[in-house]
């Protein structure tokens, strides 16, 4: 489909958003009364002017002129319940509508695999649930109250005028097809402002979220006026766009109102006309004009609505381009209760989606059940990315990667991971307590005893109990109250108890200082027994006793071997392990 033809129709947008309004029918339909009934009230004031005019003033029916003060105040009571209904029960189902669509995209941004984040720019990603999802919550409640009422108020002022005279009413229609002509085209210019909207949103998160994130750093470089610059230019942007808008809306509403006074004008004039005259009663004329006169404010108001129905109806095509993308493939379909741990690298080859060199490039090993095997090499060259390629976090390019015989692609991806425990050097710790974070995802899976365990085979617990809610502890967003080597034995203990076959710890100590690294190296030694590990390392001097030491540089295993033999062979493990012996320059590892 073009550009164009998407830009031109919004109806297959609007249809399926009307998918989510089907769950909420009965608050829908009581808006709907609401809208209609609203509509009514008007149609049914403006019709008992004729009456007031051509019975009550002229005293042909008294009785008219007693029951009016009733009839207006019954027709604007009933008019506030209308309006009450309508507007209550549509900003119920908006609201629904719109927990649901971030409900859903939230629940995929979960599914999607790492190398979609990596294309990605996080704060356009929070846009979509925060700023696209707001516009939506206009289109699905004010926006449609607004078309469905004042669009019902057109055709029942409408109806009462053709009733009325006929003739008279043919005048308006004579301007109806310019009025929608520009109101497609306007349609048409807000849609393409409200993508740019959205872009320029998601860049003012994105910015905003890189000096929240980055703050230390700014502080410390006296970075205040790199970002201020960077930040006035996307909140400029986001003006200059609002600026379009309001001008579009602006041009729009005087345009439609000099239009629809044109043919009030004409009305006016032909009704001077002496056959026309002799054929219209004082109520009869006054109704058709005040009939007119009030079909400017429903039509001002359906032109002012399209800017914010075509920003929801924009937000709603971006929400859905991202629901229909492809998530995490998971077509495995062998269970795995527990798995043994033995491993095989087969000739794999891998490319992350961003960069044009492979990142790994024929690689094999094995890695028997119950054995270490540690991964060493200078930054960047391939040895995180055997562990994201063990779990799946990407799939390979070529070649096969089996766990107990079996390609890791044939068993569900959550039996698959639930046979790793993890502990990375970049620690993630959710705003919740210290217990909660160290079962995460698993509270009710694991007693207080062994929560307390985990962290004190973690050496966790003796910072632990100096907190002053202890366990109960709320460590703030991603453990911000504690030190990295805090943040480490937490994670630490969340591995340990997960009680995992396979280990993962890429550079799980390289947070800690001397002392914590030898209670932790102490624990993770009784981790490691009976389980299968891989450790890529940061410190040569922790992995010293792995049965198996591979040495990788720029995706290919170029040294392998134990400890002593790599030594023995003096080549770059050797080197490596004199650069930190010597100088104490860790960098290149």
């Amino acid at each position: 489909m073009s550009q164009d033809t998407q830009t031109s129709s919004s109806w297959p947008v609007l249809k399926r958003l009307l998918r989510y309004v089907k769950e909420r029918k009965l608050g829908l339909l009581a808006a709907i009364i609401g809208m209609v009934g609203y509509a009514a009230v008007d149609t049914t004031f403006v019709f008992s002017i004729k009456p007031l005019i051509d019975d009550g003033l002229t005293g042909h029916d008294p009785t008219v002129m007693k029951w009016m003060p009733l009839f207006v105040v019954g027709i604007v009571f009933l008019r506030g319940v209308c309006t009450f209904l309508s507007s209550f029960c549509m900003a119920w189902v908006g609201n629904h509508v719109v927990m649901a669509l971030q409900q859903e995209v939230f629940g995929k941004l979960m599914s999607m695999p790492v190398a979609f984040f990596d294309r990605h720019n996080s704060g356009n990603l929070l846009s979509k649930v925060t700023y696209d999802a707001s516009q939506v919550s206009s289109a699905a409640s004010s926006t449609l109250v607004t078309i469905v009422r004042e669009g019902a108020t057109v055709i029942g002022l409408l109806g009462l005028m053709f009733y009325n005279s006929w003739q008279l009413s043919l005048i308006f229609f004579a301007v109806g097809p310019v009025v929608g002509i520009m109101i497609a085209v306007i349609s048409r210019r807000f849609r393409r402002l409200s993508r740019g909207m959205q872009d320029a949103m998601g860049n003012i998160t994105s910015s905003t979220e890189q000096m929240l994130k980055g703050h230390k750093e700014v502080l410390m470089f006296n970075g205040q006026q790199v970002e201020s610059k960077r930040f006035h230019r996307v909140s400029n942007a986001v003006r200059q766009q609002n600026m379009k808008m309001v001008a579009a809306d602006a041009i729009g509403t005087p345009l439609v109102q000099v239009i629809a006074s044109t043919a009030l004008a004409v009305l006016l004039y032909v009704a001077t006309i002496d056959g026309v005259q002799d054929q219209l009663t004082p109520g009869t004329f006054t109704v058709i004009v005040t009939s007119m006169m009030m079909l400017m404010r429903p039509l001002k108001s359906l032109t002012q609505v399209n800017a914010s129905y075509q920003r929801g109806i924009s937000a709603c095509e971006s929400l859905f381009a991202l629901l229909d993308s492809d998530g995490e493939r998971d077509q495995g379909t062998k269970k795995l209760t527990r798995a043994k741990g033995h491993i095989e690298f087969d000739q794999v080859r891998f490319n992350y989606p961003t960069k044009d060199t492979p990142a790994l490039n024929n690689v094999s090993f094995t890695l028997e059940p119950g054995k270490t095997l540690a991964l060493v090499g200078r930054s960047g060259s391939g040895k995180s990315t055997i562990a994201s390629l063990l779990t799946r976090f990407y799939d390979i390019d070529q070649g096969e990667i089996r766990l107990d015989g079996v390609n890791i692609q044939d068993y569900k991806l959550s039996d698959l991971r639930r046979q790793f425990a993890l502990v990375s050097q970049q620690v993630h710790l959710f705003n919740d307590t210290i217990a909660n974070n160290i079962a995460y995802a698993a509270e009710g899976a694991y007693s207080r005893e062994q929560i307390v365990a985990a962290a004190k085979a973690a050496h966790a617990e003796e910072f632990i109990i100096k907190l002053e809610q202890g366990y109960d502890t709320i460590i703030g967003e991603n453990g911000a109250s504690l030190s990295g080597g805090q943040r480490q034995r937490l994670a630490i203990a969340r591995a340990l108890l997960r009680n995992a076959p396979l280990l993962i710890l890429d550079e799980a100590t390289s947070a800690l200082d001397t002392e914590s690294e030898r209670h932790i190296q102490a624990a993770l030694e009784e981790l490691r027994k009976d389980r299968t590990a891989l450790v890529i390392a940061h410190r040569l001097s922790t992995i010293e006793n792995a049965d198996e030491i591979l040495v990788i540089d720029e995706g290919h295993i170029v040294e392998r071997g134990s400890h002593h033999d790599l030594l023995a062979h003096k080549g770059i493990y050797a080197q490596l392990r004199k650069l930190q012996h010597g100088d104490g320059d860790a960098s290149l590892v």
